[in-house]
């Protein structure tokens, strides 16, 4: 497998048209190739931004989350919540490489998703080719930030290894790998999370992808979550005073 990221110009409050940035920076993509897309560039291009200043970060939390865990809970002041079926802080508001503005998630990182493959296809002329959208955020008991999926297109997200024998013949029962997450991950590693300015990665030759002729189903969307009460963590999840925050997603 190869990363290379992709860099481009400073993305500001001023652009408006993530595709003509696509038409400036990207390479040309192949058959089999995957397209990581930073979710602050698709975000900041939706206007989903707000002045630092005109706002309380703490409503705007409550309004971007499904749960919140206020942040007294928290040693260090920071909001545990849950949003899109994703454990992170600050419901994925970020204040870095944003000139002074809160940026939110994309209004709807799977249609944007499925909009940059059609893209991809279209402009490449490319029957299977994939996109991650990604950000960051820690891991329980470990420091530092790592990659993660926020949506994806054209390829099965999970490959499952149920049913298969491992290296002494024992029947696989649960293992799956999260193959969405784990190209989000290595992605985001060369498209850093400082000042790089690469905002895009290109992979190649992935290994455990599954491409698709069709943009995710709903029914396959839904096969990814698990809820907090049969999650391998309930006892933890389900053991802290969740508030309902008002963004709709689950």
């Amino acid at each position: 497998m190869q990363l290379l990221p992709i860099p481009t110009r400073r993305i500001t409050t001023a652009d408006h048209d993530l595709f003509s940035i696509f038409d400036a920076y990207l390479p040309p993509f192949s058959e089999g190739d995957l397209l990581a897309v930073s979710s602050k560039i698709i975000a900041i291009c939706e206007g989903r931004t707000t002045p630092l200043a005109s706002v309380d970060k703490a409503a705007l939390i409550e309004t971007e989350s499904t749960w919140f865990l206020p942040k007294a809970v928290s040693r260090y002041q920071v909001y545990l919540t849950i949003k899109a079926n994703a454990l992170m802080p600050y419901a994925g508001i970020d204040e870095s490489n944003s000139d002074g503005n809160y940026v939110l998630w994309p209004a709807d990182p799977q249609r944007s998703a499925n909009a940059i493959r059609a893209y991809l296809r279209r402009r490449f002329g490319l029957h299977h080719v994939g996109v991650i959208i990604t950000d960051s955020r820690p891991l329980p008991l470990r420091w530092g930030v790592t990659g993660f999926c926020v949506a994806h297109s054209g390829f099965r997200a999970l490959y499952d290894y149920r049913g298969q024998l491992d290296l002494f013949g024992r029947p696989l029962q649960m293992t799956q790998t999260n193959v969405a997450d784990a190209l989000a991950a290595a992605a985001v590693l060369v498209m850093g999370e400082g000042a790089e300015q690469t905002p895009l990665a290109r992979i190649t030759s992935a290994p455990y992808v599954e491409f698709q002729d069709h943009d995710p189903t709903p029914e396959e969307l839904a096969a990814l979550a698990i809820a907090p009460e049969d999650d391998l963590y309930a006892p933890l999840l389900t053991s802290v005073p969740w508030q309902r925050g008002r963004d709709s997603a689950s």
